[in-house]
């Protein structure tokens, strides 16, 4: 397939360069589309496997580009900007190291070979190892994604902050990536159409100036494809990290309430001992059971099913205690049990109707559970007909209930702006306290993090 020269002027060289640029960003955009590839990216260190795979999928993008080329360029010359085979393997090579590299490289040649183009595949493979030979060199692995495009940049950092490394290795890269392009440009004079593709030989009409536009155009396409995946990388690093909060902050909370339930569950088996030592044994074998399912759950959600489960261990030690005067009913709408709701929701707004509300009535009470959709939304209630909550209190008892601030923090976290707690309460008649949350079928423990990652 012979190429046919087409005499450009020098604006419709500029333009092609831009396009080769604009391509390098495009190509490196659709590859962060691929959540294997953000995987790839995200490991410093990979398996033999693991660097064959990335050269694999990156070859398929553009060697794509390099086949388009060589496809097109006797009727369409401007498609030259579409081969980037060169700069992928550089860039590749900085990433993945000498395999990864020089595989690239190799694969991303194919289409050209194919076209006669002989001298491209050892050029691109000793582009590709020339890349891991920089990966190597970087004194740390995080200077592969933060050198620097402009020369420049690198000699003002040297200069200002006296710090030799990131600058020295800029340098470095962009001196090899630069050689990369002159090596291209001797190869293809030397051995002409057999050679190897270069924008030079192409271009006999160009001048200096356009001569190192073309370098100039070489480092950046080199460059921005790392630049768009370090976005990309920083992006789901932020992400993780957030989610690394978001469990911490679970976690935290979490843990103020366990001790808090236990304390008081031990109190009443202390009290028990002395008056009615088989019920503190019974007291015992529910808290035993209730320490089970606290050790085996590690997730921050659970069904509204196994969270009435966990309610009713709980209850029946406090019904022990109380005897008739505490009464439980329940007003469960069946299609919200499989539901997913915080872990420990309940427990600690049930307690508080216990100790605030009706274990300082004489005649005791009831306590209420109603879950019920509104809407779409997922409602649950816990209510007593206690003795109440006075208004001075009731006003800051977000701010200085335990359990409740508790409970209010952990919805917060979990869901942002996306939920409604409420309380109302009058004295001598009892208190109700609302949860509202977006419907949402319990999942794994993964999703419902990455959930909370993002609310």
């Amino acid at each position: 397939m012979a190429a046919v020269p087409v005499s450009h002027a020098p604006e419709q060289h500029l333009v092609i360069l831009l396009v080769k640029l604009a391509v390098a960003a495009s190509l490196a955009s659709i590859l962060t589309r691929s959540g294997r590839f953000q995987r790839m990216l995200m490991r410093e260190e990979r398996t033999l496997g693991q660097r064959a795979q990335m050269a694999l999928v990156c070859a398929l993008i553009f060697g794509a580009g390099v086949a388009t080329r060589v496809v097109t360029q006797i009727t369409h010359d401007n498609y030259q900007a579409v081969d980037l085979g060169l700069e992928a393997s550089i860039a590749l090579g900085l990433l993945g190291g000498y395999v990864t590299g020089l595989l690239s490289g190799a694969l991303i040649s194919i289409p050209a070979m194919l076209d006669r183009e002989l001298m491209t595949l050892p050029l691109w493979a000793a582009a590709g190892a020339m890349g891991g030979l920089l990966r190597d060199l970087a004194p740390d692995k995080e200077y592969i994604w933060r050198f620097f495009i402009f020369p420049d940049q690198a000699l003002l950092r040297l200069v200002r902050k006296r710090e030799l490394r990131l600058p020295l290795f800029s340098l470095a890269c962009s001196a090899s990536i630069l050689l990369a392009e002159f090596l291209r440009s001797f190869v293809a004079g030397r051995f002409g159409r057999h050679g190897v593709f270069a924008l030079q030989q192409k271009w006999t009409d160009a001048g200096p100036w356009m001569t190192v536009a073309i370098y100039a155009t070489t480092l950046f396409a080199t460059a921005l494809p790392i630049k768009v995946w370090n976005s990309n990388r920083n992006e789901k690093k932020l992400e993780e990290q957030q989610n690394r909060l978001v469990e911490a902050r679970l976690a935290a909370l979490s843990s103020q309430i366990n001790p808090h339930f236990l304390f008081n569950t031990l109190n009443s088996v202390a009290a028990l001992i002395r008056i009615d030592p088989e019920q503190a044994r019974q007291v015992v074998h529910r808290l035993s059971k209730i320490l089970r399912v606290l050790l085996r759950r590690h997730e921050n959600m659970t069904t509204l099913r196994e969270e009435l489960a966990f309610i009713d261990d709980y209850l029946s030690i406090e019904m022990i205690r109380f005897g008739d005067k505490l009464q439980v009913r329940k007003e469960i709408d069946p299609g919200t049990l499989d539901m997913a709701v915080p872990s420990m929701l309940l427990q600690p707004l049930v307690e508080n109707s216990i100790r605030h509300g009706i274990s300082s009535k004489v005649s005791g009470g009831v306590i209420r559970l109603r879950s019920r959709m509104a809407g779409s939304r997922l409602q649950i209630l816990v209510e007593d007909d206690g003795i109440g909550i006075p208004e001075a209190k009731l006003a800051t008892l977000f701010e200085h209930g335990i359990g409740v601030n508790n409970v209010n923090q952990r919805l917060k976290v979990l869901y942002g702006s996306g939920y409604r707690m409420w309380i109302d309460s009058h004295v001598g008649e009892g208190t109700t306290t609302g949860i509202e949350i977006p419907q949402q079928p319990v999942v794994n423990v993964v999703e419902v993090e990455s959930l909370a990652g993002s609310g």
